[in-house]
């Protein structure tokens, strides 16, 4: 099954480095970055578990649990962290989830429904698109989806930056720019008449066209 933005993500249980979880109910009423990694003791996943596990303190004040998934076991996993705080200098606290039969890879389309086996055999290039990341809002809806090379090391202040954009129009009437940050202006979305913009935006806005219309970020 394909997963679109503002899909349910997918529930499931599994095992992860801290113990079993049912993914829904460790969302709980929060937000979720979940994202994904072919195989364990490979180099640049190994890079990037360790900038994510420095940035887990920016998620948490953001009311944002991180956790990965490798299709891998949670002994490989725990050794694999081992790599990563020697080589990284972050000591990953956010859990692992084992993918060892494959499940949660296929049922977030990131392999094929039919994929037959387990991580028994496979390489990090047959588990080549086991490389996404997923924002996933309180609803439980996803709110957005990545999927990177293998050789390409992903961004993890883009992925910070997108959560502060989606989490400020989940709550105001707006959207954001291109190459926004936080505390930049922001957009009025179209569906706000220009009587109902004076009324929300006191300050005032910008209009440089009638759909184009730049509000200093709200609160």
């Amino acid at each position: 099954m394909a997963l679109r933005i503002n899909d349910e993500a997918p529930n499931f249980t599994a095992e992860t480095t801290h113990g079993p979880i049912n993914f829904h109910d460790y969302i709980n009423d929060g937000w979720a970055i979940l994202f994904s990694h072919p195989k364990d003791f490979t180099p640049v996943c190994t890079t990037e578990l360790g900038y994510m596990a420095g940035l887990e303190a920016e998620f948490a004040k953001r009311n944002c649990k991180v956790i990965g998934l490798s299709v891998d076991s949670v002994e490989d996993h725990l050794n694999w962290e081992k790599d990563i705080e020697e080589t990284q200098g972050h000591r990953v606290g956010y859990p692992m989830i084992a993918d060892t039969d494959l499940a949660v890879a296929k049922l977030y389309n990131m392999l094929p429904a039919d994929e037959s086996g387990t991580s028994e055999g496979r390489t990090a290039a047959t588990n080549a698109t086991v490389r996404s990341v997923f924002i996933i809002g309180p609803d439980k809806k996803i709110k957005m989806m990545m999927t990177y090379p293998m050789t390409s090391g992903r961004n993890f202040d883009e992925i910070l930056r997108v959560l502060d954009s989606i989490q400020l129009t989940s709550r105001h009437k707006v959207a954001t720019p291109v190459n926004w940050n936080n505390g930049d202006d922001v957009i009025i979305v179209p569906t706000v008449s220009d009587e109902e913009a004076k009324s929300i935006f006191p300050e005032g806005f910008k209009t440089l066209k009638p759909y184009l219309r730049l509000v200093k970020q709200p609160d």
